[in-house]
């Protein structure tokens, strides 16, 4: 039996979840390959706001986190794909939470008008 060590026991769950896919790109990523394996050229184009620095930053990230893995196969072009683990399909629910909450949130706020605080 393998023991967690006490560093990652004690922590805030929620300072845990933030630390593994908190940040601009890393629930967009986790939802772009919930439908399967993509390459990294699929994700930018699916991603277009992302630098390819950054892409490849939070991909290290994710699979380094054990979320994503990565497939290189070995191919001239290179051919690499990024694909869910299953700890990264786990997250999925939290993926699917967060944009509902986003819905909801610009649901609500185009149905309720607000005051124009820019004219006096």
């Amino acid at each position: 039996m393998v023991s967690t060590p006490v560093s990652i026991t004690a922590r805030c769950p929620i300072r845990t979840t933030l630390e593994l896919v908190g940040g601009k790109w890393r629930l967009l990523i986790l939802h772009q390959l919930r439908g399967g394996a993509l390459r990294f050229g699929e994700l930018r184009r699916l991603l277009p706001d992302i630098s390819e620095k950054m892409l490849v930053q939070e991909l290290r990230h994710l699979t380094d986190a054990g979320l994503l893995v990565r497939h290189n196969f070995g191919e001239v072009p290179p051919r690499v794909e990024y694909e869910l683990t299953e700890a990264g399909r786990f997250a999925l629910p939290l993926v699917e939470a967060v944009a509902s909450f986003g819905q909801q949130y610009q649901r609500a706020v185009v149905s309720h008008e607000r005051p124009d605080l820019t004219q006096a």
